[in-house]
Parts: structure tokens; C-alpha cells; sequence
């Protein structure tokens, strides 16, 4: 095994454009949700005339459905950070580089989003045509807090983004929910690189992470990889579909 500070520098040096998780290839692995996102994406797809990935990241799932789906309609897809900007568009061509929804009402039948750091349910429900559907597969409560407590210490029992909870804001935004269901999923980090660089990409586990402020509790991390061979944690995700009523 590589030791500490080699794995350290390899994990700093990854780019971080995009939302391609290739470079855990035997390094890493996470439990995929069964309900199986994007085919879930790319059925919805084959109905809609408009459709919109909120928060696409480097675009790869959005991609990936829209070629499995055949479909010849309207794809268009929101990106705020700069650095993914220019992979998504290669990937979709029309994308728009904002947090927020800048399209006009009732313009699409579909919205969709993986994973995304909020969810502005009214501005969904404004974009929507009536009777247009929301799909989302959405972080859940306390997902991986075994990586944020080997990095933070304790910490309190999560108190957002439960399913009923994602249910009643769906419901409040004038949806009716046709489906929500939670799953928690094993991860297991087979090196520190493979830790660190997580943590780097995926922003929400440790805020503010980087790898000089959290080096003692790294090196903790790795010690238990070398005698465990694998650091465990578990991720959560909500699954829920919605539709608009009104």
C-alpha cells in the first residue's frame, strides 16, 4: 500500500470537474439504490415533450438517459458551478448556467434532478405544465455521517430531508405525491485517497473540507483502513415522484 502523504497527494491532484465517480474504481464502492434512477429518468423521458435536469452536474445521468430513452424532444438542464459547465455542455449542448429556474411558466412536462444541494418546490411547480411530474432522487437525512463524524466528531441526530419531510414540502408546493421511499446504502473506502477525494467532491459530507485542515483526522481514517482494510459508511437517498395539480 502507497503510504499516507503519497495517497494524500494523489487525492489533491484529481480535477474535480464533473460528476463522473470512474476514478473510485477499486478504490471505492457505494450500493446503488434499486429503484435504478436512471431508467426511472429514462422511461419518463419517452413521454415528454420538454424536459429539465435541475443541477445536472457534468450532465453524465441526464446524458445517459436521454441516449437510452430515444427521446427527440426538448432537453434542456441548469448548472451553477463553472467548472461543470463546459462538460455538461459537451455532453447536452443546451445548458444554463444558474442556481435558480430562469424559464417561463408551464414551459416543461417533465423536471428531473439527481441529487440536488435544494429542491425550490413553488419554482419546480411554477415551470411545470398542470399535471407535469417531478422527479428526483435526493440526498437523505445524515447520508454518510460516518465519513462527516470521523471528520467532525459527534454529531446530532439528523434532522432534515426524511422522506415524510420531502413529502409535505412536495405537498405544500400544490403536489400530489405519487411516490417517496428512502434507502440507506453501504460505501466502503478501500484507501485514504479514496476518502479525501470524496470528501473534496462531494461538498455536503464535511463543509469547508479540505484535505490540510482535516490531516490528523485523516491519518486516523487511514490507520483503521490499514488494519480494517476498508472504512464503512452508509449513504441515504429519497426517491420521490411528483406531480402538479393545479
Amino acid at each position: 500500500m502507497k503510504d499516507f502523504d503519497t495517497l494524500l497527494d494523489e487525492a489533491a491532484s484529481v480535477p474535480l470537474e464533473g460528476w463522473d465517480f470512474s476514478w473510485f474504481e477499486g478504490r471505492a464502492i457505494e450500493q446503488r439504490p434499486s429503484w435504478g434512477y436512471a431508467d426511472l429518468v429514462a422511461e419518463r423521458l419517452t413521454h415528454a415533450r420538454a424536459a429539465l435536469d435541475l443541477q445536472t452536474g457534468g450532465g453524465e445521468v441526464f446524458a445517459s438517459a436521454i441516449a437510452k430513452s430515444g427521446s427527440t424532444g426538448t432537453h434542456v438542464a441548469t448548472e451553477a458551478w463553472p467548472p461543470n459547465l463546459p462538460v455538461a455542455r459537451s455532453r447536452l449542448g443546451h445548458v444554463v448556467e444558474a442556481d435558480g429556474l430562469p424559464f417561463r411558466d408551464g414551459v416543461f412536462d417533465l423536471v428531473v434532478s439527481r441529487h440536488p444541494v435544494t429542491t425550490v418546490w413553488t419554482e419546480i411547480a411554477r415551470v411545470l405544465t398542470r399535471r407535469g411530474t417531478f422527479l428526483s432522487q435526493q440526498i437523505g437525512p445524515g447520508s454518510n455521517r460516518e465519513l462527516s463524524e470521523a471528520m467532525l466528531g459527534p454529531l446530532p441526530p439528523p434532522e432534515h430531508q426524511h422522506p415524510e419531510q420531502i413529502a409535505a414540502a412536495a405537498e405544500a408546493a400544490g403536489f400530489e405525491v405519487l411516490r417517496v421511499r428512502g434507502e440507506r446504502l453501504r460505501a466502503e473506502f478501500y484507501d485514504i485517497a479514496a476518502v479525501a477525494h470524496f470528501l473534496r467532491k462531494v461538498v455536503w459530507t464535511v463543509p469547508g473540507f479540505t484535505i490540510g485542515k482535516y490531516r490528523d483526522r485523516l491519518r486516523a481514517v487511514h490507520e483503521e483502513i490499514t488494519v480494517k482494510g476498508m472504512f464503512v459508511s452508509y449513504a441515504t437517498r429519497v426517491l420521490i415522484e411528483a406531480r402538479r395539480w393545479a
